[in-house]
Parts: C-alpha cells; sequence; structure tokens
C-alpha cells in the first residue's frame, strides 16, 4: 500500500463517520459504505488531528509519532486514503 505524502494537508472525508471503541475506533464511509477498524490509539489520535495540522506530518508529531514510525504512519493513512476514509485537503 502506498504511502500518503506526508507534506500535505489532508483529513476525514466528509461522509466518514469516528466511533471510539476500547481497541481504537470504527470509521465508516456513509457514501461508499466501507467500515476501517483503527486498532492503534495513536494513529486515532493522528487521524483526528489531520483537520488543524497544516500537513499530515504536523499531525503525526502531535500525536508524537516517533520519526522512525513515519513511514509505517504514512502507509496506514495511505491506506486509508485509497479506500476514500481520507481525502487531500486543499487550500
Amino acid at each position: 500500500m502506498p504511502a500518503i505524502d506526508l507534506d500535505r494537508a489532508w483529513d476525514l472525508h466528509p461522509q466518514v463517520s469516528v466511533r471510539p471503541e476500547p481497541f481504537g475506533a470504527l470509521l465508516y464511509h456513509f457514501g461508499t459504505r466501507k467500515l476501517s477498524f483503527l486498532k492503534d490509539r495513536r494513529l486515532l489520535a493522528v487521524v483526528r488531528g489531520l483537520r488543524d495540522a497544516p500537513t499530515a506530518r504536523d499531525a503525526c508529531a502531535a500525536a508524537d509519532v516517533p520519526a522512525a514510525d513515519l513511514p509505517r504512519y504514512g502507509a496506514a493513512l495511505g491506506a486509508l486514503a485509497s479506500s476514500s476514509m481520507l481525502v487531500e485537503r486543499t487550500p
């Protein structure tokens, strides 16, 4: 799965709902009816922080993602983008 460009702005698709769960969260896309499970609370913090961060890298930094883990988080965000859960934010 290709990683997203962490130096661009991303956000949840407007039709995606996030439901917190003890294991992390469920993401449901009302348009595509796809369901995604986030089993990493830090990834959930990144996803929630995308809206207010100027870039995905900044959202990762705000969620205390170590620099060594950025490729893994970029790939996870890429998987969410490829399933239309995330969209690139344009200025």
